[in-house]
This record gives structure tokens, C-alpha cells and sequence, in this order.
């Protein structure tokens, strides 16, 4: 734990100098945001039906971002052969990438989400303690998955095209239960959202097991 909170340190001390990663997501959240509502055009009455569906992708989207310039930073000077000789466990410097993932996807949200309720029409302070249960969930399973195969596509040359078509298919599950769960407590709280949780939970154990067995094998092929 001791080498995970070292690298944790060290990309989150990173981001706070140079901010790029998190004004980039930011941006691209907002941006995202505002396509998606125009796009749709519908009426107050109906825009609220959108949330769940709006919310996630834009995080989708936004996180493939973020979670591929943590390891895009490792390759300058070549930090990632330093990091793999230096005295640190592998699966450490999977749980540090992880948990920087997992804060700024949490940082992008504390903006992204009010503007989503704003933008269309509904009020998310009666229901954002189940809300936050479906986002920590969801950034969790997505932050196991996309830094394992960030590590994968960060050495080849066309990156950007390799990580999504790796791994988007796998995050379809992934996908499909936080927006059945977000619309379950947008529609009366966690209770109607068990059996989504129950999926998501198990998702996030699965992929962040297997992320934190198979990252030494992955970063030094």
C-alpha cells in the first residue's frame, strides 16, 4: 500500500501543477454535455427521462481521455522502465494508477453532474445519496478496466484508436447496469436499483482482481 499511495502521490501532485488533465476533461465534459442535451431538444417535461443515458456517456467518453494521459505522462523519458526496475510491486503501481483515475473522474463529475440536472430539468439533491452509490460504482469498474488497458495500448502507435476498440466492448455490462441503476434511483431511490448494483458490484471486484494480477504480465510485454 505504501508504493500504491507513492504513485497516487505522484499523479495527483502532477495533475495539481499542470491541471492539463483535468481542464482537458472538464472541457470535453462540457462539451460533451451540451451536444448531447441540443441534439435531443426535448421538452422539460421529457428531458429528465435523459439523465441517465446523457450522464454516461459523456462520462464514457470523457474518462477514455483522462485515464489514457495518466500513462501517456509515464512515457516521456521513458518514466514507465523507471517506475517497473524501481523497488515497487507492479500491482502497486496498478492501484495508485487506479485510485488518480478514480479521483479525477470523481473531480469531473462534482461539475459535470449538477450541470446534467440543470440542462435538463430535474432536481438531483432528493436522490443524490443513491446517486453517489451509482457513480462511485460505476468509476470504479470503469477505472479497473481502462488502466489495465491503458498500460496495453500506451506502447503501440496508434494508442488512441487501440483503446477504445479494446476496450469498449468489455464495458457494454458495465454500461448497461449503471444506467439501468441510475434510472432506478432517479425513479425512487436505491431500493429498485439492487439487482443493477448487485452487477456493478460484481463487475468492480472481477475486473479490479484481475487487473491487479495480470498488470505485471501486461506492462513488461
Amino acid at each position: 500500500m505504501r508504493g500504491a499511495l507513492a504513485i497516487f502521490r505522484k499523479d495527483m501532485s502532477i495533475e495539481w501543477r499542470t491541471r492539463e488533465g483535468l481542464s482537458s476533461v472538464l472541457v470535453l465534459g462540457l462539451l460533451l454535455l451540451v451536444v448531447l442535451t441540443v441534439a435531443y431538444d426535448a421538452p422539460p417535461e421529457a428531458a429528465p427521462a435523459l439523465v441517465p443515458s446523457v450522464l454516461w456517456a459523456t462520462f464514457l467518453f470523457t474518462g477514455l481521455l483522462g485515464v489514457q494521459r495518466g500513462f501517456l505522462l509515464e512515457r516521456e523519458n521513458d518514466c514507465l522502465s523507471g517506475l517497473l526496475v524501481s523497488p515497487i510491486d507492479p500491482a502497486a503501481i496498478y492501484l495508485g494508477k487506479l485510485a488518480a483515475n478514480v479521483a479525477l473522474l470523481a473531480v469531473m463529475q462534482l461539475v459535470v453532474v449538477p450541470l446534467v440536472g440543470l440542462f435538463l430539468h430535474l432536481d438531483l439533491m432528493p436522490v443524490l445519496p443513491g446517486l453517489l452509490v451509482v457513480l462511485a460504482l460505476g468509476n470504479l469498474g470503469f477505472a479497473a478496466l481502462a488502466t489495465l488497458f491503458a498500460a496495453i495500448s500506451v506502447r503501440v502507435r496508434a494508442r488512441e484508436v487501440m483503446l477504445p476498440l479494446l476496450l469498449l466492448p468489455l464495458l457494454v455490462p458495465l454500461l448497461i447496469g449503471t444506467v439501468s441503476a441510475t434510472r432506478s434511483v432517479l425513479a425512487g431511490g436505491l431500493t429498485l436499483a439492487s439487482d443493477a448494483l448487485g452487477v456493478l458490484a460484481c463487475f468492480d471486484v472481477i475486473f479490479a482482481v484481475a487487473g491487479w494480477l495480470l498488470f505485471a504480465y501486461v506492462v513488461r510485454d
